[in-house]
């Protein structure tokens, strides 16, 4: 059986830190004697390219995925850049373009048209439907470190300030040194610790939350875990008004009441400071957050929320908030997806990649049909 091409491309994506394969992982595959491996070369990533060259990968310049040859598989993180040629090869990667996001029929048409497969990462699912690598842990810790950190500097500084942006951080420990401080300056000021709600808090997303949350000092009672038991009687809920952080875990499936909306914020009653899209369906039509249109990131990470009553609200919605921590994020990743990237060898084979490529295909179909 001939070894298989596996290309891993230079994320674009500005301030995007973390890889879809770290060097451990490149050497695993490498010794399973199955694979080539071409790196690109990436201003970008948070691994040294000197790491991929001791790992085994052939180094190779950031964009020559486009020319490679067609039985490669590119495999990414972030989507592609908005261009408009067709794709001929097959891609791992997260594409965004199969719940009816803004322009998804273009991101979704280069594929057919190169006669390319998209093998979305965000449904890479085992036979009980869960995802098979997810960076949702890291996700909730880093939205729940800048969720702290807007609350805290709403109490330090004027209201006409917003946050400033944040940058990539080496490791976890440096992050929570970071937060920790700036939280312990605003207890002092204010006299208590915030209360943040965290809805989806018994998924991967949730507990990264819980374990920032925690690691910050705050008391379990400042606390406030929400999942499925507590969200079944519908939104919009009161309690997220009350609560100084909102936090929204939950992974967007079909259409819910929303948890919040502007009525709640338009309050003098209103408590609530920050708004956390860690799933940042900005542009999802059925987002449960319909308080804000703009995505955020590391450069400007929050959005105010057009009130007239009550204190300044802000959204985080920044949808690569791992890439905080990109090593760790990477890492943790990387070492779930491991076991199915082996098995790409006998793909047309593996329930893992035929279920992935048959949804391609249904939406595909989508597509056309959306063109008739």
């Amino acid at each position: 059986m001939a070894k298989v091409n596996l290309h891993l491309r230079a994320e674009t994506k500005p301030l995007e830190a973390r890889a879809a394969l770290t060097p451990t992982t490149v050497k695993k595959l490498l010794d399973t004697g199955d694979f080539n491996i071409f790196v690109e070369e990436s201003k970008q990533s948070i691994f040294g390219i000197d790491e991929y060259r001791e790992a085994g990968a052939t180094i190779v310049p950031a964009g020559s995925w486009v020319d490679s040859s067609k039985d490669t598989i590119v495999i990414g993180l972030k989507e592609l850049p908005e261009e408009h040629f067709p794709l001929k090869h097959e891609h791992i990667q997260f594409a965004h373009c199969y719940k009816n996001q803004d322009g998804w029929e273009k991101v979704l048409e280069r594929f057919p048209l190169g006669g390319g497969i998209l093998y979305d990462l965000e449904f890479l699912q085992n036979d009980s439907g869960r995802r098979v690598a997810a960076f949702g842990f890291y996700a909730g810790f880093a939205g729940a470190a800048l969720g702290l950190e807007d609350w805290a500097f709403k109490q330090i500084y004027p209201e006409d300030i917003d946050l400033p942006g944040v940058s990539p951080y080496p490791n976890e420990d440096l992050l929570v040194a970071d937060v920790t401080g700036v939280l312990s300056q605003a207890v002092k000021i204010s006299g208590r610790y915030p209360k943040v709600l965290i809805i989806g808090a018994l998924g991967r997303c949730g507990s990264g939350a819980i374990k920032m949350c925690t690691r910050a000092g705050l008391p379990e009672e400042n606390i406030l875990k929400w999942d499925l038991a507590e969200t079944k009687k519908g939104g919009p809920f009161e309690e997220i008004a009350q609560a100084d952080v909102f936090i929204n875990c939950i992974y967007l499936n079909k259409p819910i009441p929303p948890f919040i909306n502007k009525e709640m914020l338009n309050d003098d009653n209103r408590k609530l400071r920050t708004i956390v899209d860690v799933s940042a369906d900005t542009t999802n039509p059925h987002n449960p957050v319909p308080v804000y249109t703009i995505a955020t990131d590391f450069d400007h990470p929050t959005v105010r929320v057009d009130v007239v009553k009550g204190p300044k609200v802000s959204v985080v919605s920044i949808d690569h908030l791992p890439s905080l921590l990109p090593r760790e994020a990477s890492e943790f990743f990387s070492h779930d997806l491991l076991p199915y990237l082996k098995q790409l060898p006998q793909r047309d084979h593996i329930p893992v990649w035929t279920r992935a490529k048959k949804l391609f295909q249904h939406h595909v179909k989508r597509l056309n049909k959306s063109k008739l």
